[in-house]
């Protein structure tokens, strides 16, 4: 009987122990995808932007197939508010059933601070401030360990705010953001382990889109889905002159 008590005694006793470690810091892995190819239109709201050009479409669901195949469960999946990313959310969706977006407008596109003056001299430097205020707060509330239990969570955003994040985990100079270049419907990963030191995972990966279909990066040319003119021998006569024999009806 003793025995049993002091058993007792010992679960009661480490109960809070118990509790503590299930709050444990555990690590976070945050996938960030740029949005597809889209055609800027200047009468759209530029705070909405426009859709997703068929270019750009086709990019987001070679992502979403991407994402589809990787060995894990995404806990979150959140996007910023503006419409190409959105777009590129529901393409991304279609491969996750029942899954949910949430929107963050902190995720919205805008221009940090960069050293590069000649890029944002038409900016406002007050909205340059405010564009670094908006993704801190985007970084201090994702960019943390998480509570328990590792998580992996999915950001669909926009080509200025990746960069930035991955110069805060890298713990460099912010302004250096312009110094990368991530191409449309890139995945980027980073992990905050427990402790709280980051690991970039890697930074604009386009490897699940063929040469073709990449763009959006420095470097890249102008893409379509147009189809080329089917290169033809000298001495085959192109499918317009030759003649069709239909069958003949019963």
């Amino acid at each position: 009987m003793n025995r049993f008590f002091a058993a007792v005694a010992g679960l009661l006793l480490s109960a809070p122990l118990l509790g503590a470690e299930a709050g444990a810091p555990a690590a976070r892995t945050l996938v960030l995808v740029r949005h597809g190819h889209y055609e800027p239109d200047p009468n759209i709201d530029e705070r909405v932007g426009p859709h997703l050009s068929p270019l750009g479409v086709a990019q987001a669901r070679l992502a979403g197939a991407r994402l589809a195949s990787l060995p894990l469960r995404f806990d979150a999946l959140r996007v910023s508010p503006m419409q190409r990313a959105r777009d590129t959310a529901a393409a991304i969706a279609a491969d996750m059933p029942g899954r949910r977006f949430e929107v963050v407008d902190d995720l919205a596109e805008c221009t940090p601070p960069t050293h590069r003056t000649e890029v944002t001299a038409r900016e406002k430097p007050e909205e340059l401030v405010a564009c670094k205020a908006r993704l801190d707060r985007v970084f201090a509330r994702y960019f943390q360990p998480a509570a328990g239990a590792p998580r992996t969570e999915l950001l669909v955003c926009h080509g200025n705010v990746i960069r930035y994040l991955v110069t805060r985990a890298l713990g460099v100079d912010g302004a250096a953001w312009l110094g990368m270049s991530v191409g449309n419907a890139s995945i980027t990963r980073i992990r905050v382990e427990p402790d709280g030191r980051f690991k970039v995972i890697g930074v604009g990966d386009v490897g699940h889109l063929p040469p073709g279909l990449q763009s959006g990066a420095s470097g890249d040319g102008e893409q379509g889905l147009a189809i080329a003119p089917l290169p033809m021998d000298g001495s085959t006569a192109p499918e317009a002159a030759r003649p069709v024999v239909r069958a003949s009806q019963p």
